[in-house]
């Protein structure tokens, strides 16, 4: 036993050391201090940008900022939309209504605010674009689906 002991000993520091100087990657459950704020500046996988302000209880509004449009226009929009209170994860679900100021048209996105493993957070969302169309027998064309993933600028 005496023998075993300086192995033992040994062997524990240079483990202990290894764990000390490895990078441990953090899951969503070690960040359950991390709320996903959905207030803040955004980008998405298309360079559209958005701010989120003005968050009243579980409301909020802002301006949206495509970087699309089958117009040539593009304009500021103001959105205005809701979240449900943040769950025991703090990680949101929301929906939001962007008016578009130079087209006729509204969009409509809902989605999930999410903490990363890495500690960013990432809007999921999906979205409806609604078109105006002169007539019933076009109505076929009048509504677009998509999803974008925003990042917080």
């Amino acid at each position: 036993m005496v023998q075993a002991t300086p192995f033992l000993l040994v062997l524990f520091l240079v483990l202990g050391a290894h764990s000390l100087s490895a990078k441990k990657v953090l899951s969503s459950a070690e960040f359950p201090a991390l709320q996903c704020s959905l207030t803040g500046r955004w980008v998405n996988d298309l360079g559209s940008n958005m701010t989120i302000k003005n968050l009243f209880a579980n409301d909020f509004t802002g301006t949206y900022y495509t970087a699309v449009s089958a117009t040539g226009k593009i304009e500021p929009s103001p959105l205005l939309g809701s979240q449900h209170p943040p769950n025991e994860r703090n990680q949101p679900t929301f929906g939001f209504t962007v008016h578009w100021t130079f087209a006729n048209s509204i969009t409509v996105f809902t989605g999930q605010c999410f903490v990363e493993d890495n500690g960013r957070e990432v809007l999921k969302t999906m979205w409806l674009l609604r078109s105006h169309v002169d007539k019933s027998g076009d109505d076929w064309k009048a509504t677009t689906v998509g999803t974008n993933v925003f990042t917080r600028l």
